[in-house]
């Protein structure tokens, strides 16, 4: 039977929409799963008296232990950007797994704040906005990675705005930080999503670093729907029932 050579492109071309379709699938299963574990965890703490307590005190402060859970998912970030290459799979696996426990416990908070109804809606607005920007970076032709970069500046300009705004307390700082960092993670996604698109049609699945690169990525997809949850909550957001 005569081999017509212009298939192998072809079989090529297949290979890797199914290797990137494999890997974007991994990719968000690993952030679905930790959203879901911190979802879980933050509705806990909130609904038991005792663990709450763990966290804050009766006057509204952090406990000891409330600062080290505040503090400590910046911490797994950091160790996870810094040493992926280092670590095993099972490690990177049991560090975004207790990343997404703490972060449920630091957010607790949240249903002691805002009413749930205005939790739940806010979190459906932010399921619908990322799923359109995540559709919007994996289809488009449009390189972003210029884009990206001007996001990371707006990024840097929230976080030092933030610092600055726990000092001196100004609402209506926290008002402007607030659009600025919906406007900001909502482009985020779109250029996340295009950067894991190559990442998955470049490595080889079934591998340590594929995996690995698929929980980085989940990593950072789980980081902007947080944040982009968390400043949508601050403007939506009213008291409690």
């Amino acid at each position: 039977m005569e081999y017509n050579s212009l298939d192998r492109p072809a079989v090529g071309a297949i290979k890797t929409a199914e290797g990137l379709r494999v890997f974007m699938s991994n990719v968000f299963s690993w952030m679905t799963g930790a959203l879901t574990i911190t979802a879980i965890t933050a509705y806990w703490f909130a609904s038991d008296a005792g663990l709450f307590q763990m966290l804050y005190t009766p006057e509204g402060g952090n406990s000891i232990l409330g600062w080290v859970v505040m503090l400590a998912p910046l911490g797994f970030v950091i160790a996870m950007g810094a040493a992926y290459q280092k670590l095993s799979l099972q490690m990177m696996t049991l560090l975004f797994l207790a990343f997404s426990v703490v972060m449920g416990m630091s957010m607790s908070y949240i249903f002691h704040i805002y009413a749930a109804s205005t939790i739940y809606q806010t979190f459906f607005i932010t399921a619908g906005t990322f799923g359109i920007m995540a559709f919007v970076g994996y289809t488009t032709k449009t390189d972003l990675t210029s884009f990206g970069r001007f996001l990371f500046m707006g990024l840097i300009g929230i976080i030092l705005a933030s610092v600055v705004n726990w000092f001196i307390g100004s609402s209506s700082l926290d008002y402007i930080i607030s659009i600025i960092g919906v406007l900001v993670f909502t482009g985020l996604t779109a250029y996340d999503v295009q950067r894991l698109k190559n990442i998955g049609m470049t490595v080889e699945n079934g591998t340590s670093f594929a995996g690995k690169a698929a929980i980085m990525g989940a990593l950072s997809l789980y980081l902007d729907f947080i944040n982009l949850f968390l400043m949508l909550l601050r403007l939506f957001g009213g008291g409690r029932d």
